[in-house]
């Protein structure tokens, strides 16, 4: 942990990396630490939550008002990690005690892989949209935690984030200007809040991961309309796709997009393969970018915006895990996870 006088760099990879190496086969010198012998590549952010930094965001400011009437988010209390059956698989991230990072190769499916997926992203899907009834005034993240702990646990699945690199919960919930990667702790959720609910289930060997922007009670129209255009850019982003497509072109149509409004796009974030491994290649940039790479029919991965009204740089909490705007605005994401069809991409975690 970096203290006010040394700032150590914290490595931050995809929308649920942690503190893990990223490795892949498509060289990124502009945003990562690249190592030409061993094709080895680690995104970093600047740690700059330290004793000094933490004083000025997370004491000093706790009851700052937002646009007037918003408060700056601040962390609650987070209750025990909650048991999992013995008979449910667990994904091998989990007895290891080790995030393993991107795994490199595509994940590439034959006709029974793609039928696990199917079944694990529409079981995803199935626990977003319940966890999206969940969101009220007064009710606490870690309730909202607990329900898709129970409810993927009764369908047979792992949650995926739990354990993952000593990830404590089984969903991530960020709430206003948080940007992914949100601890479920005792803090009720607010008239007006906007949430992020990312969840992923690991059923019959294959994980299945989506997450959607949800309003908590009287919303106001700046932050629906952040939401919404959060939504068209990952709309427009899948309408894309197709064998053969690069890559890069998703990243440029959602930039374009945000453009147009006004909105910042979070770049230390990333979509990534996805399958029987919970992060592989490819590393799916969401902004502009000349990166190489074609998509392959057959294979999954996820698309994953976060948009932001004001600043898109990235503050990590103390927790190693919460990351919000530097300057408290507010930030919206989506993702699903995609199939590449001989006709396009099919959406695996779409209700």
């Amino acid at each position: 942990m970096a203290t006010a006088k040394t700032l150590q760099p914290r490595i931050i990879i995809s929308s649920f990396l942690g503190n893990s190496s990223l490795r892949s086969t498509q060289p990124l010198p502009h945003l990562f630490r690249f190592d030409l012998g061993r094709r080895h590549v680690s995104m970093q952010l600047s740690r700059t939550l330290s004793g000094l930094t933490n004083l000025l965001f997370n004491t000093r400011n706790v009851d700052e008002v937002i646009d007037g009437k918003r408060k700056r988010l601040k962390p609650g209390n987070v209750s025990p990690r909650r048991p999992v059956p013995a008979h449910i698989t667990k994904p091998p991230y989990v007895e290891s005690f080790k995030a393993p990072g991107i795994s490199s190769g595509l994940e590439i499916h034959d006709k029974e892989g793609i039928e696990r997926m199917r079944a694990s992203g529409k079981l995803a899907a199935r626990v977003r949209e319940y966890a999206g009834t969940l969101v009220k005034p007064g009710v606490t993240t870690d309730e909202i935690d607990e329900a898709v702990h129970n409810m993927i646990i009764e369908n047979g699945a792992y949650p995926s984030p739990l354990g993952y690199g000593g990830f404590p919960k089984s969903v991530c919930t960020s709430v206003n200007e948080c940007i992914c990667h949100g601890i479920p702790d005792s803090r009720p959720l607010e008239d007006g809040d906007i949430i992020n609910i990312d969840v992923t289930v690991y059923l019959n060997g294959y994980h299945g991961d989506t997450s959607a922007t949800f309003f908590c009670g009287d919303v106001d129209e700046k932050a629906k309309k952040l939401v919404q255009v959060t939504k068209e850019s990952l709309d427009k982003a899948i309408s894309i796709c197709g064998p053969g497509v690069e890559y890069k072109k998703i990243g440029k149509i959602i930039h374009e997009h945000a453009d147009k409004h006004k909105y910042g796009v979070v770049r230390q974030f990333v979509g990534h393969g996805i399958g029987r491994v919970f992060h592989a290649d490819p590393v799916v940039l969401h902004f502009r970018n000349n990166e190489a790479g074609r998509m392959v029919l057959n294979q999954t991965f996820t698309i994953e915006p976060m948009l932001t009204i004001g600043s898109r740089k990235p503050v990590m909490w103390d927790d190693n895990w919460t990351v919000v705007t530097e300057d408290a605005s507010l930030s919206a994401q989506f993702e699903h996870t995609i199939l590449i069809t001989k006709d396009g991409a099919e959406i695996l975690t779409d209700c």
